[in-house]
């Protein structure tokens, strides 16, 4: 005997069902996607932690926006490729750093390589050209904008590329430390289907920046932005003149300037005054005749 769901019954079942089914693949999408925001909050983390081999403060402190691609993939045999996913925060007109955006980027490359290599890649945009292209679409570095292999040390002064300066620096850490790396061909888009996962449906990186997305993100995906925030705060402070260096005055002199050698008459200094505890020289005392000795008048 076989019991039969009538239909007014079965259609609500279906769409609990279905509401359940959507939940979960946002939820297996949330995962994902903190997961990756964690691994870039590592990544911002590790940049800093060894001077010698850091990001230029100058750098981190002049960002327009900034990148983070963690665990990103480069297989190949000759003909080789790169791909990975990332994280993209720009720099509000008030200074503060935007939710990211999360990016893809790919590309490929030719010459003597083998093997399999996962690195963690930051590229530092230096102004605002090539962001309108990502936003819209697709963007390939070094078409798009210059790009080149950023310097390292946390004190090293910005490079030039060539004649002209990089609009683009990006390093890469394979084995320990960050280095320069080139990634010229590499194209950078925008990753929808994480964006609405994390943000909502139909959010544009646009909403996302400027702080209009229809859902919160999570506490991982805000993480990354409160790092970057933290990173380029120290990177400002540490570029700052300290107050010891800002209060050094130079020691007055007494002396005039000899008016033969500087071919301009300059008015005499005033001796300077002694202080309260600074000991004062007395002038040598010049000898003086006494006065004669009056002659006693005689009595009558």
């Amino acid at each position: 005997m076989s019991t039969r769901v009538p239909r007014h019954r079965l259609l609500p079942r279906l769409g609990a069902l279905l509401f359940l089914l959507v939940l979960a693949g946002a939820a297996l999408a949330g995962v994902a996607e903190d997961e990756r925001a964690r691994n870039a909050v590592r990544v911002l983390t590790d940049i800093q932690a060894i001077p010698e081999s850091a990001i230029p403060d100058k750098l981190f402190d002049e960002a327009r926006a900034i990148v983070v691609v963690p665990d990103a993939i480069k297989a190949g045999f000759i003909i080789g490729g790169r791909r990975g996913h990332g994280l993209l925060s720009v720099r509000s007109p008030d200074g503060s750093w935007s939710n990211p955006s999360f990016i893809s980027l790919t590309g490929g490359s030719i010459g003597l390589q083998a093997g399999v290599q996962s690195a963690d890649i930051v590229l530092v945009f230096r102004s605002d050209r090539g962001l309108e292209s990502i936003v819209n679409g697709k963007f390939t570095l070094g078409a798009d904008a210059g790009v080149a292999a950023g310097p390292v040390g946390r004190n090293a002064s910005a490079q030039t590329d060539g004649e002209m300066k990089a609009e683009i620096w990006s390093w890469s850490r394979a084995r320990g430390l960050f280095a320069g790396v080139a990634l010229d061909g590499a194209v950078l888009s925008i990753d929808d289907a994480a964006n609405e996962a994390v943000y909502g449906r139909d959010t544009t990186p646009r909403m996302i920046f400027e702080g209009r997305a229809p859902q919160r993100p999570s506490d991982a995906v805000v993480g990354f932005r409160d790092r970057l925030e933290e990173t380029t705060a120290a990177a400002h402070a540490a570029r700052a003149p300290t107050p010891a260096a800002a209060a050094t005055v130079l020691p007055a002199t007494s002396h005039s300037a000899d008016p033969a050698t500087t071919g301009s008459t300059v008015a005499p200094v005033a001796p300077a005054v002694p202080g309260s505890f600074e000991p004062v020289q007395d002038a040598p005392a010049t000898a003086q005749p006494l006065p004669p000795t009056p002659t006693p008048t005689p009595t009558p």
